[in-house]
């Protein structure tokens, strides 16, 4: 039987439903349509069940710890007590097992004083989906009603930024949009004080390309290399960026990319029915991308490690890349992107990214820029 490479993180969608109506959400508004078959809330059984089959899988494997993000939708509309439920039978079935971070992605609009009190008790942290200024964050991010979200979003991270909550707060996610500027983008957003920013290409694929796609530009390449510079030159680190840490960390030692750059997705998704899917940005390829037909009621994640699919998905599967890439020498440092970004009904995913020349030059730039200061910095050493 073929070794099993555990698990360590786990996405847990405790919420299906959103209070938000962004027209570029994956879940929602893209090809996947499988959360209208789940339930809203994951139910208080199925989150025994849960926690169970992490622990077991933990056990077996000895992990010293494991990590588990609660996600939607929007999960804080799951409410304070079965969100509490959820994180103390976690914490309680994992206890002498591994230790257990738990964190949450939210759109910042229900965090209040009570929210930030249960992060507290649990040693929880929070990350904030945010676009930029009001302009920028209402073009995608407004409520069902069309108003804008931006003002209820700051409300949560005044709370998240005080002294006393910083410890709960993890980050900020943005999605690039080519009609904001970028440098006005990341200013704003480092207003806020993260401690980290990660910026996420809008999910695309070659049969619904990006805004401004085309063979030979590079819209998102400059966008983030706008960001990069400004952040880069900066007299002091002002916040992380692992999109650019990723890249400067691979062009000097070679270590393995994360998921926000290259292919390798090294997480598994539980819906709040309990089946077991791969990544979710999967939902931008088709209806049903995202599926491996298992579920924690029938199978185990040793399982689920085994599935061809996921297999696949994180990277050890035959030729997880097109040929294109494989015979790229930049795919060392790009990994050939998201395997969402990369479909194409005719071949599946046996291309290279609809973000191929965009990553070409985000990387390669990117290397130069911190390999020729490296050069320098050992020159005027010696």
């Amino acid at each position: 039987m073929r070794k099993v490479r555990p698990f360590r993180e786990w996405v847990v969608k405790v919420a299906q439903q959103c209070n938000l109506a962004c027209d570029h959400c994956y879940v929602y508004e893209l090809q996947d349509t499988s959360w209208r078959r789940k339930p809203s809330v994951i139910p208080e059984d199925s989150v025994n069940r849960l926690a169970e089959k992490v622990a077991e899988h933990a056990r077996a494997h000895a992990l010293p710890e494991v990590r588990i993000v609660l996600h939607g939708g929007e999960p804080l509309l799951a409410g304070k007590q079965r969100i509490e439920h959820i994180v103390s039978v976690l914490t309680s079935e994992l206890r002498g097992v591994s230790d257990c971070d738990i964190s949450l992605q939210s759109n910042g609009t229900l965090l209040d004083s009570g929210w930030l009190d249960l992060f507290h008790r649990y040693g929880m942290s929070v990350g904030i989906s945010l676009d930029g200024d009001r302009t920028a964050n209402d073009r995608h991010r407004r409520s069902r009603n069309g108003r804008s979200s931006h003002t209820a979003v700051l409300k949560g991270l005044e709370l998240l930024r005080r002294p006393e909550n910083r410890a709960r707060y993890s980050g900020l996610l943005c999605t690039v949009d080519l009609a904001n500027d970028p440098v006005a983008v990341y200013e704003e957003l480092l207003s806020h004080e993260p401690p980290m920013i990660n910026f996420l290409l809008p999910h695309s694929t070659w049969e619904h390309p990006p805004p401004g796609h085309g063979s030979l530009a590079t819209p998102y390449a400059d966008w983030l290399l706008a960001v990069f510079e400004r952040w880069y030159t900066a007299p002091v680190q002002e916040t992380r960026i692992p999109r650019f840490e990723d890249i400067m960390e691979r062009a000097l030692s070679g270590r393995a990319l994360s998921g926000t750059v290259g292919a390798v997705s090294d997480f598994i998704v539980v819906e709040s029915d309990l089946s077991v899917e791969l990544p979710d940005n999967l939902k931008a390829a088709y209806d049903g991308a995202a599926a491996t037909g298992l579920n924690l009621l029938d199978h185990d994640f040793d399982t689920v490690a085994r599935h061809p699919a996921v297999v696949a998905a994180r990277g050890a599967g035959p030729a997880p890349l097109a040929a294109d890439c494989l015979a790229c020498p930049v795919v060392r440092l790009c990994g050939g992107g998201l395997r969402a970004h990369r479909f194409h009904p005719r071949n599946g995913f046996d291309n290279p990214s609809v973000y191929c020349a965009d990553l070409r030059l985000l990387t390669t730039h990117i290397r130069d820029r911190v390999v020729a200061d490296v050069r320098e910095w050992f020159g005027r050493a010696s």
